[in-house]
């Protein structure tokens, strides 16, 4: 029997209100339930990875490369709304979880339809999947503006409204002629990005900017570390079935240089405090669509380049090259863009991500080397960059002792 005096833990409420939480929130870092979120979204994600080297693999290039860019466009937009939807609104209660739930349903969904689409270019499932996904993100905003007032409430009826009227136009995939489903795409992929300038344009919802930076960072872990586990399979796959250990050792060694050096550049500063205006935000989210598809990409170019170096795949080396090294270039210059440019002092500090991407694409031309010369590259921008910012934190930290006092 529990003694009275025993402090008894608090029980959750199993409903609460939607408000949105503080911006200077302390201490503010990823739940649980957006881990959990996080994981069954690369599931999806290792879905349109597989098909990808299939596709490549076959010589289908441009085919496969346009299916692989809406199918991720449709698991990154709908991590993306719910990461910053969570960000301001999160309140943990029982409702948030069950609807966050769905979604995740939404995506094993679209997962379980990838194959259909690339095979059959049956987008029915993976719509299917996507809907689900919105329409429950759609009913969270609903349910925000139930607890708002005023400019608030009108941000996310406008969220739920604009959610709600692309989810008619995203139907075009499924009735529409193959010859235009390209085109619709594009449309719509421009109308959702669209819905959030469009509704917050008279009010900021409360995003946390620290959070925010964690939980994209985290996300990126978690897609470098599917990469890495996919090129992984791959090279053992083809050691057990062709003993060609000797071929494989140099894309191997290159591939994990890669994904390091990419880990080690995206984290080598903290990037909450550029954070500062939705202007700055919006161009920084969305331009991680190409950090996380490069990033993933990666991944699949691995697997690539293993099956043609024992000659399972009906393409050249050249072209196997290429499904790493251009990934690995976009990356880089990407992040350069949204991230180094804003911590780098003087022009050879900037300089560094920019050539190394430029480099990486000729190693392309290095045959059965491409791969591990890519690799070197990228760990001697490593290197560079951190020698770099060493000289000149050294010679700002001698000028202000040097500086007479005040």
């Amino acid at each position: 029997m529990t003694s009275s005096s025993t402090p008894q833990p608090a029980r959750q409420r199993p409903l609460r209100r939607l408000t949105a939480r503080g911006r200077d929130e302390a201490h503010r870092v990823a739940s649980p339930l957006e881990l959990f979120f996080d994981l069954c979204f690369v599931v999806a994600i290792a879905q349109a990875g597989v098909q990808l080297v299939h596709a490549l693999a076959e010589g289908h290039v441009g085919e496969g490369i346009l299916n692989y860019a809406m199918v991720f466009f449709a698991i990154w937009w709908a991590w993306m709304n719910f990461t910053w939807f969570a960000s301001a609104y999160d309140n943990d209660d029982a409702l948030y979880r069950v609807v966050t739930l769905v979604q995740i349903a939404g995506v094993l969904v679209l997962a379980a339809g990838v194959s259909r689409a690339f095979d059959d270019r049956d987008f029915v499932v993976v719509v299917l999947g996507y809907v689900i996904m919105r329409l429950a993100m759609a009913a969270q905003w609903l349910r925000a503006a139930r607890s708002a007032e005023s400019a608030e409430r009108s941000t996310a009826r406008r969220y739920a409204g604009g959610v709600l009227v692309c989810q008619v136009g995203w139907l075009g995939l499924v009735f529409l002629p193959e010859s235009a489903r390209p085109w619709v795409f594009l449309v719509m992929a421009i109308a959702e990005l669209c819905v959030p300038v469009f509704a917050e344009r008279d009010f900021t919802t409360s995003w946390h900017p620290h959070h925010i930076a964690e939980r994209y960072g985290l996300f990126t872990i978690i897609v470098l570390g599917e990469t890495i586990a996919a090129a992984t399979v791959a090279v053992k796959s083809a050691v057990d079935e062709h003993q060609a250990l000797g071929e494989l050792l140099p894309i191997a060694a290159g591939g994990l240089l890669i994904v390091f050096c990419a880990w080690w550049i995206y984290f080598v500063v903290p990037i909450h405090g550029h954070l500062r205006s939705s202007r700055q935000a919006f161009l920084w989210g969305y331009g991680h669509y190409l950090i996380f598809a490069s990033a993933a990409a990666i991944g699949a170019g691995l697997e690539v380049a293993v099956e043609q170096a024992v000659g399972k795949a009906h393409i050249s080396t050249l072209a196997a090259s290429a499904a790493v090294t251009l990934p690995t270039a976009l990356y880089l210059i990407t992040l350069w863009a949204l991230h180094s440019r804003h911590f780098k002092v003087g022009i050879s500090q900037q300089l560094v991500l920019p050539t190394t991407a430029l480099l990486v694409i000729c190693c392309t031309f290095l045959g059965d080397w491409a791969v591990l010369a890519a690799g070197l590259v990228s760990a001697l921008a490593v290197v560079v960059g951190s020698t770099l910012t060493a000289r000149l934190t050294a010679k700002g930290n001698a000028a202000k002792a040097t500086a007479p006092a005040a």
